[in-house]
Parts: C-alpha cells; sequence; structure tokens
C-alpha cells in the first residue's frame, strides 16, 4: 500500500468502506443485530467484503419494529428467534417456560436481547442467524426475492 493514498488508513486485506450511495445496482438488504454480537459482525464484514451496501440497525439504539418482528417470526417460527444460549434466555428462565409465539414475540419486543442474531432481510426473503449460503444466493444475478 502506498504511504497518503487514502486506502492505506485502512487494515491490510480488507477493503475499504463504501459511500452512502451505491454506484451500482445493489440488492437492497437489511440487517439487524447489535454491535456487541460476534455473530453480526460477521454478517455485516460478509456483505462489506463483497462490496455491498447494507442498512444496518442498531437493535440497542433502535428497537425492532413489531411489524417487522412478525415478518421473521412467520417464517421460522417465534421459537427459532431465540438465543438459547444467551445470558437473558437462561436468567428470564425461558427454558423451562412454554410459550406461544404471541408471547415470545412479547418477549422479544420486550427485550431484544433474547434475538438470535444477525437478521438479515432481503426484499420478502428473510434469514435468523449467520446464513452464508442463502447471503450468496441473494447476491447471484436474479437471485433475490
Amino acid at each position: 500500500m502506498v504511504p497518503g493514498h487514502p486506502a492505506a488508513q485502512y487494515a491490510p486485506g480488507m477493503p475499504a468502506p463504501l459511500g452512502k450511495t451505491p454506484t451500482r445496482k445493489m440488492p437492497d438488504i437489511q440487517v439487524f443485530g447489535r454491535d456487541d454480537s460476534s455473530a453480526t459482525r460477521a454478517a455485516l464484514r460478509f456483505f462489506r467484503e463483497r462490496r455491498i451496501v447494507v442498512h444496518y440497525v442498531d437493535l440497542r439504539k433502535r428497537p425492532i419494529a413489531a411489524g417487522e418482528l412478525q415478518r421473521f417470526s412467520q417464517r421460522f417460527g417465534a421459537a427459532a428467534l431465540l438465543d438459547e444460549t444467551s445470558r437473558p434466555y437462561r436468567d428470564q428462565g425461558l427454558a423451562h417456560l412454554t410459550l406461544d409465539d404471541a408471547g415470545i414475540v412479547r418477549r422479544v419486543l420486550a427485550d431484544p436481547r433474547l434475538l438470535r442474531l444477525p437478521l438479515a432481510r432481503h426484499g420478502n426473503a428473510v434469514t435468523v442467524g449467520l446464513d452464508e449460503a442463502t447471503w450468496i444466493g441473494w447476491l447471484k444475478p436474479g437471485g433475490g426475492p
């Protein structure tokens, strides 16, 4: 890397961040997660390495809308949205409760730390957790929703 070059300030091997406006036809991808989640960081890195601009929603700063959460719940079932390995899941004793889908959605809306992250959306197609195989399909020509 040439010193003084604009890209010299970034880590070697990592592409420079993309601007806010895409320069070519890019898929409209939305990622919901938290900055402290390694899975969310991996998802953002996956798209950044492929030079894809994503709309990232940090759930610590802005909660997920009930309608948006319902989209994921309808596709996978509300139980699939829960991160059973998370501390809030254990602290709230959810392993010992039987909740219906509406109860799970209410709990997740009240405490987004219960979500299995990241939640990714491309049109009507959605994924929960790391799902690189599906994301690669989204990026192929004609591979959209």
